[in-house]
Parts: C-alpha cells; sequence; structure tokens
C-alpha cells in the first residue's frame, strides 16, 4: 500500500463513527436531528474547571504514575521528550483540526446517549469503552504504527476506564462535545509524558506490558471507580 493510500485509508477510519452517526441520523431524524447531533460541538461555555480537567486529567495520572515507579523500583521511568507547552499547543491544534470530532461524533454525541436511555451512563461508558478499543484492534497489525508489539488487552482496560472518564466529562458539562474532543486529544498528546511502551514485540492478546502501561491502567481504573459511583446516582 503507497504512502497516499494509508494516509487515505487512515483518516476515513478516524471519521467512520462521524460518517455513520451523521449517515443514520440524517436517514431517521432528517436534517433537524443532524444539526441535534452536532450542536454540542459549540457547546463552549461551561466553566473552567471542566477546560483543567479535560487537558490535565491523563497529565496527572502520568506524573501520578511517575512517581509510583519510583516508589517501587527506586528509579524513574522513561519520560517523553515533548515540553509542556508543545503538549499544550498540540493538544489545542489537534482538538481544532484534528480527528477527534471524527470519533466524538459517534461515540459521544450518537451511540452514548442513546445507549444510556437504555442502560445508564455508567453502564454505557463501559460498553462504549469496549467498542472503542475494539474499533483500535487493526492498528495493532500495521507495521510501524505506535501500537505494534504491544498489548491489547492492557491497551482495552485503560481504554474502557478512558471512556468512563470522558463519559464523566460529558455529563457535568451538560453533553458537550466540544469538552470530550479536547479531553480525548489532551489524552493522545500527554500520554508519552511516561512511556508505557513495551520493549520487543509482544503477543498482541497478552497481558506482557511494562510496569508503567499498567500502573497507568490501575490509576484510571481508580479514577473511573470513583466516577461509576456517581455515573450511577
Amino acid at each position: 500500500m503507497s504512502g497516499v493510500a494509508r494516509v487515505l485509508v487512515l483518516y476515513v477510519g478516524i471519521f467512520a463513527p462521524a460518517i455513520v452517526a451523521i449517515t443514520i441520523t440524517a436517514l431517521t431524524e432528517g436534517l433537524s436531528g443532524v444539526e441535534e447531533l452536532l450542536r454540542p460541538l459549540f457547546k463552549w461555555d461551561v466553566g473552567a474547571r471542566w477546560y483543567l480537567f479535560a487537558m490535565t486529567y491523563m497529565a496527572a495520572i502520568k506524573l501520578s504514575v511517575a512517581l509510583l515507579y519510583r516508589l517501587i523500583t527506586g528509579r524513574w521511568p522513561p519520560f517523553g521528550n515533548e515540553s509542556w507547552y508543545m503538549i499544550l499547543g498540540a493538544t489545542i491544534l489537534s482538538t481544532i483540526v484534528g480527528g477527534q470530532a471524527g470519533e466524538e461524533i459517534g461515540w459521544r454525541g450518537y451511540a452514548l446517549p442513546r445507549l444510556a436511555a437504555r442502560i445508564g451512563f455508567a453502564g454505557a461508558s463501559i460498553v462504549i469503552g469496549f467498542i472503542w478499543a475494539l474499533w483500535h484492534l487493526p492498528l495493532f497489525f500495521v507495521a510501524g504504527a505506535d501500537k505494534t508489539g504491544q498489548s491489547f488487552v492492557v491497551y482495552t482496560v485503560g481504554v474502557v476506564a478512558i471512556s468512563v472518564a470522558i463519559t464523566w466529562l460529558y455529563v457535568r458539562t451538560g453533553g458537550s462535545l466540544l469538552l470530550t474532543m479536547l479531553m480525548h486529544s489532551a489524552i493522545n498528546q500527554s500520554i508519552g509524558i511516561v512511556s508505557s511502551v513495551t520493549t520487543g514485540s509482544a503477543d498482541v492478546f497478552s497481558v506482557h506490558a511494562s510496569l508503567s502501561a499498567w500502573l497507568t491502567a490501575a490509576l484510571l481504573w481508580i479514577c473511573a471507580a470513583v466516577f461509576l459511583v456517581k455515573l450511577k446516582r
């Protein structure tokens, strides 16, 4: 596959959830339904604390992982090379022009409220987390991708916990997709603050992962447990 074709396939995949969501909505609810689906993309007046939460959640998790790693092993984990202002700039830029809208329109814009109407936001966040993880599975088999040689099992554990956290933000901001896009982008940009990459090649479906990866998953689930209790209320 040529470089152009690979990029084209990548972007089709990124925007597939949004394309499907918009198409189904247009067929079943018409133009007014599509407008209602997309309106939360511009819901910005939600309070400064939620912007802070969205932008610092994963960074706080990763810095906590570094401290735990130090306590357990007596040494610091491998850190990324990106400066905080580069991460901040990339987060904002990616939110505006990146592929977060392509995913969030589908996951949190279309699927979440409809599924939550049946099983509640707590259950819906977990179900969508598993679907979200499975949607990324092909990347684990693409040579040269950042997920090549990593554990899909450990990845899924973390993604489901992240789905719970983003759902909590969605609920607290009255369904703002702008904020879920911002958090999605910040997670993507901040996850490398402490590397969780397993050296060497691992079986995709094994549980072999670095200590940093398991610590990240554990902390994400400690937070997710709190959010789940609150979502059930």
